[in-house]
């Protein structure tokens, strides 16, 4: 099928001229109506900007490794620890998002963008409010919870530097996500995309600067170890926050934030929350099960948990682009159930799913072929490859169920029922993962590989959870 299903049949030159000038649309920032049309060019449209925005989100993981990684296995540990402490800020910030996607789509679907302009300010005040009432404790009793996730004493020596600003931060993450969540569900997604263009480049430049104490002629940047990273990530992500207010508030085509509509309005952030709440236990759950499956690993010492931290990131990398998938689809079910049009919503699920599949398959078969050469970009330490290696072969063995179980949870998210995804990751991650990841590791002896392995196994129940009550349809009557 063409990506302009809805016209007569052209030539293959004309397709191509046709493809081609869509994605200069997507990257320039298309305004249509997604509830109407080609349906494949709508997906063309939306995934375009959303998974380069979730590339250009991977890459400030993937650039802080690759650095760090020059510092030891302390350094990469150190880092390891404590994004398996923010995955609980993740967490907060992609159940918010969720919602606040949701919400948005579904009043740009009924074409009121004045109650999605209003949806998004009650959003910004909710993630203003967790983000100074997490940051500010975290970055007190960084080094005490660098401890409780097993920590050595070396490596909280001197990985708390690095802890304190990435935890204590943590606020800018949390709007980073929240703010592009309304860019996305008012199928803004290009502008989103650019946002992540000016955070990155920011922390592109400040990374190596900061981390090794480089300088340009008469300016040198001091030489702070792996704390530099932290800095250098928390500068760019909040200087992207800021220029998410500028063009909030600026305003699109399709959402602009008055100041008529800077107040409080409590029925609006009473159904967001309730939305939100679910959607933050939801990400919670999966992302409170990594801190638990690190510590497992943690007790095979630093190198593993080197390695793991590795292989993750590589694999986090092209985890997220297809997250940008999922969230185009998450748009269109928001939009079309909005139009009244839940067919087409599910229509755009299954596409999507599809395509997200081919990506992931064969980036996994790569990575299973070429884990090791890929490993060693980003270490050279003879302790860690290995562990690395396998890690990243036994990640990508799941790539297929990756792709189906992520469209299929968001897609339910995108219609705001973000209850059937938190039961299903409760006991996908829960009832499964981990006691699966106890007894292999421990257990049987298999060691860190044990706990590799169940984190396959439970993303494959899952997927197939996922299609099941996907096929029920009850998703098609949630209100919001």
């Amino acid at each position: 099928m063409s990506v302009l299903e809805t016209t007569p049949p052209q030539p293959a030159d004309g397709r191509a001229r046709s493809l081609w000038s869509s994605i200069r649309e997507a990257l320039r920032g298309s305004h249509q109506d997604y509830t109407t049309g080609s349906l494949n060019r709508s997906i063309l449209l939306l995934a375009i900007p959303m998974v380069l925005e979730m590339v250009l989100e991977s890459l400030f993981a993937v650039v802080d490794v690759f650095w760090v990684g020059r510092l030891g296995a302390n350094a990469v540990a150190t880092v390891g620890l404590t994004e398996s402490l923010l995955a609980l800020v993740f967490a907060i910030g992609l159940g918010l998002s969720l919602s606040t996607t949701a919400m948005v789509a579904r009043r740009i679907g009924e074409k009121d963008p004045e109650d999605a302009a209003i949806a998004g300010v009650q959003a910004i005040v909710v993630g203003l409010v967790i983000s100074l009432g997490l940051g500010i404790p975290a970055g007190i009793y960084a080094p005490q919870l660098l401890h409780l996730m097993g920590a050595s004493p070396a490596i909280v020596a001197s990985g708390s530097g690095y802890a304190r600003i990435a935890l204590g931060g943590c606020g800018a993450i949390i709007m980073l996500f929240l703010n592009n969540a309304i860019f996305r569900g008012a199928g803004d997604a290009a502008i989103a995309m650019r946002l992540l263009w000016v955070s990155n480049i920011i922390n592109l430049i400040l990374d190596p600067c900061l981390i090794f104490g480089l300088g340009f002629g008469s300016v040198r940047f001091p030489h702070l170890g792996v704390t530099g990273a932290a800095l250098a990530t928390f500068t760019g992500r909040s200087i992207g926050v800021l220029y998410q207010f500028y063009r909030l508030l600026k305003g699109t085509e399709r959402i602009r934030v008055l100041v008529r509509h800077l107040r409080l309005n409590v029925r609006v952030m009473t159904r967001l929350l309730r939305v939100s709440l679910t959607g933050i236990v939801q990400f919670a759950i999966a992302n409170a099960s990594w801190i638990f499956l690190v510590r497992i690993v943690s007790i095979f010492g630093s190198a593993s948990v080197a390695g793991y931290t590795v292989a993750i990131r590589i694999v986090v990398f092209f985890i997220l682009p297809s997250w940008g998938l999922s969230n185009a689809a998450a748009t269109l079910v928001g939009q079309n159930l909005g139009a009244g049009r839940p067919d087409r919503a599910s229509q755009a699920v299954w596409r999507t799913a599809f395509y997200n599949m081919l990506f992931l398959g064969g980036i996994g078969i790569f990575f299973i072929v070429f884990a090791t050469p890929v490993v060693r970009l980003f270490t050279d330490d003879p302790a860690v490859i290995p562990i690395a290696a396998v890690a990243l072969r036994t990640f990508s063995c799941g790539n297929i169920a990756y792709a189906y179980g992520m469209v299929m949870l968001q897609a339910f998210n995108g219609a705001g029922d973000t209850l059937t995804p938190t039961f299903v990751n409760f006991f996908g991650f829960w009832v499964l993962e981990l006691p699966l990841a106890w007894g292999l590791a421990v257990g049987l002896h298999w060691r860190a590989e044990g706990a590799f392995l169940s984190l396959v196994v439970a993303e494959a129940a899952m997927a197939a959870a996922g299609i099941v009550l996907f096929r029920r349809g009850r998703w098609k009557r949630q209100r919001i």
